[in-house]
C-alpha cells in the first residue's frame, strides 16, 4: 500500500548488507531521521467545499515534460539491487513519463541505459578517474541523448556510514565473483538474490569511467578513485564549457552555495543532504528549501530530495518552492523488491498519493500550489518567509 511496505519486501529479498547500504545513513543517522520527520512537522491548510474532479500533475522541468513533478534520483551500485538495475529503473521511469538520473557509479554503460528508457535522461557526473575521464563521459552522455548534467558537490570525503562498516559493505559492492560474494556471509541467506546476480553476469567494471591510457575503471577501485576526485567550484568552469546543456548542482544546503552555483552557470540546484549519508547533523532538505528558494529568487530551477516517502511529501516540497523532487530510497526499495514492477509500483503509489492530496486540498493543479496551503511550525520561524 505504501513505500514502507515496499521497504519491508526489499528487506526480505536482498542480503542485509545491501539493504542497510540503501537504508542507512552517516554516523548517528540524525539527519537521516530528521529528513523524514521534517515533512511531519509541516501541516496542510485545505480549501474545503471545493470539488476537484481531476488533478493536473503534469509539469515541465528544464525543458522536459513529465507526468508529475518527480524524477528518480541517482543511486550508486543499483546493479546490486536487482539484475540490470539501472536499465530496469530507467525503463520504469520512462514508461511512467518521469525523468531518470543515472549515476556515474553504474554497473551498466550509459548508452545501454539510454536505450532502455523512453523518458527524459539526466547524467550525474562524479570525477572518478580524473578530468579526462569526466570529459569522456560527458561526450558519451551528450551523444546518447542525456539532456541535463548533474554535479554533486557534497562529497569532499566519504561520510562515516557505520552500518556499512559493520556489514563489510565494501566487500559486497566490490564483488564480481562467487568467491568474493561468499566472503559476505549474509549473501547465503538470500539465495534467490545471489542466483539472479550471478546469472546476470555480475559487474567487474564501472563502464562509464574510462581513464585514458588505463581503460575502464575496475569496480574494486571505485571508492578510492572517488575519494581522490572532489568537485570544486573551479571544476564548474570547465564543466560549463564542456557540457552544452543545463547543469544542475546537487548538494546545496545554504543560500550562499545556491548563489555561487548560479554565478558558475548552473541552470538549477538540488537541495540535498545526500540522503543523510554524508555530513550528519545538517538540516533536512525540506527545512533548507525556503532559504534556497529565497536566495535564487526565481533565477534558476530549484528541486529537492531527501525523506520523500509519500505524495503528500511532494506537495509540501512544492508548496515551499520546489519545482520537483527526486526520490532515491523510495524507488530503490521497489527495485530490490520486484525489479521493474517494484519501481513501477513505487511510482504508482506516489502518483496516487499526490493526486489524492491535491483533491483533498481543493487544488486542481500542482501549478496552483503555494505557501498558503501549508503551516510552517514555530520552530522554523527563523527561516525566510
Amino acid at each position: 500500500m505504501n513505500i514502507a511496505d515496499l521497504r519491508l519486501v526489499a528487506q526480505r529479498r536482498v542480503p542485509r548488507v545491501l539493504f542497510e547500504y540503501i537504508d542507512g545513513g552517516a554516523e548517528g543517522e540524525v539527519t537521516l531521521r530528521e529528513s523524514t520527520r521534517a515533512f511531519e512537522e509541516v501541516t496542510f491548510r485545505p480549501r474545503n467545499a471545493v470539488y476537484v474532479p481531476k488533478c493536473d500533475l503534469r509539469t515541465t522541468v528544464l525543458g522536459s515534460e513529465m507526468s508529475m513533478p518527480m524524477l528518480l534520483a541517482p543511486c550508486g551500485f543499483s546493479h546490486m539491487f536487482y539484475p540490470h538495475g539501472e536499465p530496469t529503473a530507467a525503463r520504469a521511469a520512462g514508461k511512467a513519463g518521469l525523468g531518470y538520473v543515472l549515476t556515474t557509479m553504474s554497473g551498466h554503460k550509459l548508452e545501454d541505459v539510454a536505450a532502455a528508457s523512453s523518458g527524459p535522461l539526466w547524467y550525474q557526473l562524479y570525477l572518478a578517474g580524473g578530468r579526462e575521464a569526466g570529459e569522456g563521459a560527458i561526450e558519451r552522455a551528450q551523444k546518447a541523448g542525456y539532456k541535463v548534467l548533474v554535479i554533486t558537490i557534497d562529497t569532499g570525503t566519504f561520510g562515516m556510514r557505520e552500518r556499512d562498516v559493520r556489514n563489510r559493505a565494501g566487500a559486497l559492492l566490490g564483488a564480481y565473483s562467487l568467491e568474493k560474494l561468499l566472503a559476505v556471509p549474509q549473501v547465503l541467506a538470500r539465495p534467490s538474490w545471489l542466483a539472479g546476480f550471478l546469472l546476470a553476469g555480475g559487474v567487474r567494471k564501472l563502464h562509464n569511467i574510462v581513464v585514458p591510457g588505463k581503460g575502464t575503471l575496475p569496480l574494486s577501485e571505485a571508492q578510492s578513485s572517488l575519494a581522490k576526485s572532489v568537485v570544486t567550484w573551479d571544476d564548474l568552469k570547465w564543466l560549463r564549457k564542456a557540457w552544452p546543456g543545463p547543469i544542475i548542482v546537487k548538494g546545496v544546503l545554504t543560500g550562499d552555495d545556491a548563489r555561487r552555483s548560479i554565478d558558475e552557470g548552473a541552470a538549477g540546484v538540488i537541495v540535498s543532504n545526500h540522503g543523510g549519508r554524508q555530513l550528519d547533523g545538517v538540516l533536512p532538505s525540506l527545512r533548507a528549501l525556503p532559504e534556497i528558494v529565497q536566495a535564487v529568487n526565481g533565477r534558476v530551477t530549484v528541486m529537492m530530495d531527501g525523506g520523500v516517502r509519500r505524495g503528500s511529501d511532494i506537495v509540501k516540497a512544492l508548496c515551499l518552492g520546489a519545482s520537483a523532487v527526486l526520490i532515491g530510497r523510495a524507488y530503490a526499495y521497489g527495485l530490490c523488491a520486484a525489479g521493474e514492477a517494484g519501481v513501477a509500483r513505487a511510482i504508482e503509489i506516489l502518483r496516487a498519493d499526490l493526486a489524492r492530496t491535491l483533491a483533498l486540498l481543493g487544488c486542481a493543479s500542482i501549478a496552483e500550489l503555494n505557501r498558503s496551503y501549508v503551516n510552517i511550525p514555530a520552530s522554523w520561524a527563523s527561516l525566510p518567509s
